[in-house]
């Protein structure tokens, strides 16, 4: 299976998990710095996680950007499947396993961080047009057409 494609598998069961546990996460979500989260989820509390996606070794070891999602998030997790060896990735990040079914928290996040409440604002309204968005595209795909 494509990277690409394996990353999206795992995004499902994270996503699923995330839900359990009373998150809801979107993909490919743009932050402020010109960086795009894997996943970001929010809590009815208004808690963020960014969740990095790692199909590979290879793929972990050529992402060295990851420390610029800290200052967007509460806690940052890699997550990534059962044939990359957990070692690999850095413990101040928490850590998932992921199939396309589920996940299961390997480690939380060692040094969870607090955002500051006016970029924790932008960042909740911006999830909330993102998944406006995203759902009007899906059941109206003409009204987002720019000649409307």
């Amino acid at each position: 299976m494509p990277r690409e494609g394996l990353a999206a598998v795992l995004a499902r069961g994270l996503t699923r998990h995330l839900f359990q546990r009373g998150l809801m996460a979107l993909p490919e979500v743009a932050l402020p710095n010109g960086r795009r989260a894997d996943l970001m989820a929010f809590s009815r509390t208004g808690d963020l996680w960014i969740i990095e996606i790692k199909s590979s070794v290879e793929d972990f070891r050529a992402d060295h950007k990851w420390r610029e999602y800290r200052p967007y998030c509460d806690r940052f997790f890699f997550a990534s499947h059962e044939g990359v060896p957990p070692a690999i990735f850095p413990e101040e990040a928490g850590l998932f396993l992921a199939d396309g079914f589920d996940a299961e928290m390997v480690r939380d996040c060692a040094t969870p961080g607090a955002i500051h409440a006016t970029t924790r604002k932008s960042l909740i309204l911006q999830l909330g047009w993102i998944a406006g968005q995203r759902w009007l595209g899906t059941s109206d795909p003409d009204a987002l057409r720019p000649d409307r």
